[in-house]
């Protein structure tokens, strides 16, 4: 049974960094994308970013330059850096598993960790 585990999560001050990680255990498939979505009360959930074999996938315009996504296969991680972090990311981010290549549709997406709180704030 895959399972995702989010932390990280925090309160940064405006134009700060942060790095999430997203620890997958029980992952048998050979071609599988993560992506990172979030979700703020009151508004749907939104896809970020995703990383499969084919490359990196930006969703939102306003997290180009600034986030990017690594991964440390040796501990089963997947990690999202935010750089500039500004007040329209505040967010409950939430890492995702889906087969093959990566979407923006949360409703494609198998697997989903717990989130983890983003808190940008001076």
């Amino acid at each position: 049974q895959v399972q995702l585990k989010e932390s990280g999560g925090g309160l940064v001050q405006p134009g700060g960094s942060l790095t999430l990680s997203c620890v997958i255990s029980g992952l048998t498939e050979d071609y599988w994308a993560i992506g990172w979505f979030r979700q703020v009360p009151g508004k749907a959930r939104e896809g970020v970013i995703c990383s499969s074999r084919d490359g990196i996938t930006y969703y939102l315009d306003s997290v180009k330059g600034r986030f990017t996504m690594s991964g440390d296969n040796s501990k089963s991680t997947v990690y999202l850096q935010m750089n500039s972090l500004n007040l329209e990311d505040p967010a409950v981010y939430y890492c995702a598993r889906r087969l093959r290549r990566c979407s923006g549709n949360e409703h494609e997406y198998r697997t989903w960790g717990q989130g983890t709180q983003v808190i940008v704030s001076s």
